[in-house]
């Protein structure tokens, strides 16, 4: 007897939506979280090379937290393209700055597939909001309560 394993077609995914709130969460647990449900490795049937993931909603994305001495001590790098052109800022900076949801959309796209359309294609399906309201009702979405794994070195914003 032969033994297959089905692979899932990309018109058989039904895809969720939820939501999830990130206030006091801790930013890479959640992020790793998030990057499992975008990818649908939560799901039975997972094929990697189909988009099975659901549409993920974060709220209070401002709201995250650090553990340890990460808020002030973790820096973030780019590079402008010029020579010379490396810039740095602390993750205090960014959560202070004009836009804070940018420390949890950068940690969730750093945890997917590097390089790759369907990684691109995955993270369209992150919408990230710093206040506690979306505009995603009409979709019914699924609310998930993300546990509170928070240790007790935890510091805020």
């Amino acid at each position: 007897m032969m033994k297959t394993t089905a692979s899932l077609k990309p018109a058989d995914v039904e895809k969720k939506w939820i939501v999830i709130d990130a206030e006091n969460a801790v930013v890479g647990r959640l992020a790793s979280f998030i990057a499992m449900r975008l990818r649908g490795k939560h799901r039975p049937d997972y094929t990697p090379h189909v988009d099975c993931g659901d549409f993920v909603v974060v709220i209070n994305a401002d709201k995250v937290k650090f553990t340890g001495k990460k808020l002030t001590d973790k820096v973030y790098y780019w590079h402008t393209g010029h020579p010379g052109g490396i810039k740095e800022r602390t993750a205090d900076k960014i959560l202070g700055g004009k836009y804070p949801e940018r420390i949890l959309e950068k940690a969730v796209e750093r945890m997917l597939p590097k390089e790759s359309p369907l990684a691109r294609k995955q993270m369209t399906h992150l919408r990230i909001y710093n206040v506690g309201e979306h505009p995603h009702q009409a979709q019914n979405p699924e609310v998930i309560a993300f546990a509170d794994l928070n240790s007790k070195n935890v510091r805020s914003k």
